[in-house]
């Protein structure tokens, strides 16, 4: 899932395997959107997955294609014991709750059932009220990592 959360748009697709190649495939697919066509840097917060990597898109396409796609990306990784921090991990959530909250027998109509939930909240541009501060953060991780000093 890639959540924009500031514009209440969100992009979720559900896939038999969660490989890296299958990610370069998805980060491809967002980096050529007209949405993003002009932007010269996307900005991708990832979880620390080890297919979330850069490395990824050189498995996944030819050299010349990869390095296209890694000049427009920057990926930032949420630490370790902080999944919180990224945006899509509470859209999942609503996703669970308001579309997958039942037995759903086949892949492609639960990949319908998603799509058509994205869409309706795309529609309605709802974004995340999501606000943490920067010293929210630093109390938060002192707790997670006792030993990281200012």
């Amino acid at each position: 899932m890639f959540v924009e959360a500031l514009a209440g748009w969100r992009d979720v697709r559900v896939t038999g395997t969660k490989t890296a190649v299958d990610w370069a495939h998805q980060v491809q697919s967002l980096v050529d959107a007209p949405r993003y066509a002009a932007a010269q840097r996307i900005t991708l917060v990832c979880d620390n997955l080890n297919t979330h990597t850069l490395a990824a898109l050189y498995q996944a396409f030819e050299p010349a294609e990869a390095l296209r796609l890694a000049r427009k990306l920057e990926l930032v990784y949420t630490p370790k014991h902080g999944s919180w921090l990224n945006v899509a991990e509470p859209e999942l959530a609503v996703l669970s709750r308001q579309c997958l909250d039942r037995r759903i027998a086949a892949q492609g109509a639960v990949a319908d059932e998603a799509v058509a939930w994205g869409e309706r909240r795309n529609a309605r541009q709802v974004g995340i009220e999501w606000q943490f501060t920067t010293e929210a953060a630093r109390i938060k991780l002192r707790y997670l990592y006792p030993k990281v000093r200012e």
